[in-house]
């Protein structure tokens, strides 16, 4: 008897000594983990704040729920998070710029006032800090995957033949390879701008570029960067950018929703279209219209380039 009684007293002196050691523990947590995505920061702000996005990169409980209280965008969000494995909890997220084309994005989860029972089972199940940490790593390299794939999507669509209207527009010529193409046209584009910027040219329609002359084999091109005018500009002889005039004519167009890098199969299915349709391209340049501008159309995929191909028109059927 004597020995259960002194059992019971051991394992009420456990009891008392465990709930002192839950009870002093820290009544509060947070943790927060960082990690650079290759993306703007307003692409990334817009899938963490859509909601309806959430399910795609989180590795919660399905059943929590996430409310947003407070967004400024596209640096800052602010959201509650109602688990059924936590006490409801903040959520802070910061999305900054690295100035190099990514974006560090930080994840910061905390509560305070932990009841006692979510501390007795911290204390069985271990270190919270470490197990939601590694919760929340998961969710940044799922939410970078989900970015980047959400970049990548495009579509290429075979509008038909078009009457395309012409008109008169700046420009610069160039010869480069295809590699090189994205670098020299930022730099033409520039110096058209500037050009009519200094000169007071205003423009009628989108930057569009002319493709001189292509070879496959060696990836050159020859090409004239040119943005449209609405009337004839007279320029010195000199001038670094000159005025041409482009005759309306009919054409093959195809339009690619998606990242300029996807423009080469775009082109393969244009000229693979007039080679089916048993049509003949014209002695006129083929061009590509950039009809939005990256600079205000951050992610990619939603980047629109319609290519126009002119040809004959005795021989359209």
């Amino acid at each position: 008897m004597k020995s259960i009684k002194y059992l019971l007293f051991l394992i009420i002196l456990a009891f008392i000594g465990l709930s002192i050691y839950v009870a002093v523990q820290p009544n509060s947590f947070e943790v927060s983990k960082t990690t650079s995505i290759k993306a703007p920061a307003s692409i990334i702000f817009d899938m963490v704040n859509d909601s309806t996005q959430q399910n795609t990169w989180t590795s919660f409980n399905p059943e929590d729920q996430t409310k947003t209280l407070n967004a400024t965008a596209p640096n800052t969000i602010t959201q509650q998070l109602k688990s059924t494995n936590l006490p409801t909890s903040g959520i802070n997220w910061s999305f900054q710029p690295d100035g190099k084309g990514a974006t560090n994005v930080t994840q910061t989860l905390k509560a305070d006032n932990l009841s006692f029972g979510f501390k007795m089972a911290s204390v069985f199940k271990g270190d919270v800090a470490h197990q939601l940490g590694s919760k929340m790593e998961q969710n940044l390299g799922k939410l970078d995957s989900a970015v980047i794939k959400s970049m990548e999507v495009y579509s290429i669509k075979i509008n038909g033949l078009t009457d395309y209207g012409g008109g008169f527009f700046m420009y610069k010529s160039i010869a480069t390879t295809v590699n090189n193409l994205s670098n020299v046209m930022a730099k033409q584009y520039a110096e058209i701008m500037n050009f009519m910027s200094e000169h007071s040219i205003p423009f009628t329609g989108m930057p569009f570029t002319i493709y001189l002359k292509m070879d496959s084999e060696t990836n050159n091109v020859v090409i004239s960067n040119a943005i449209p005018v609405k009337d004839k500009i007279n320029v010195a002889d000199d001038s670094p950018v000159l005025c041409g005039y482009m005759d309306r004519t009919k054409a093959l167009k195809v339009t690619l929703k998606g990242n300029y890098t996807n423009l080469g199969e775009a082109w393969e299915k244009a000229f693979q279209y007039i080679k089916d349709n048993h049509l003949e391209p014209s002695e006129m340049s083929p061009f590509e219209v950039y009809t939005n501008d990256p600079g205000s159309t951050p992610n990619p995929a939603n980047w629109i380039t319609e290519i126009y191909i002119p040809v004959k028109e005795n021989k359209v059927q």
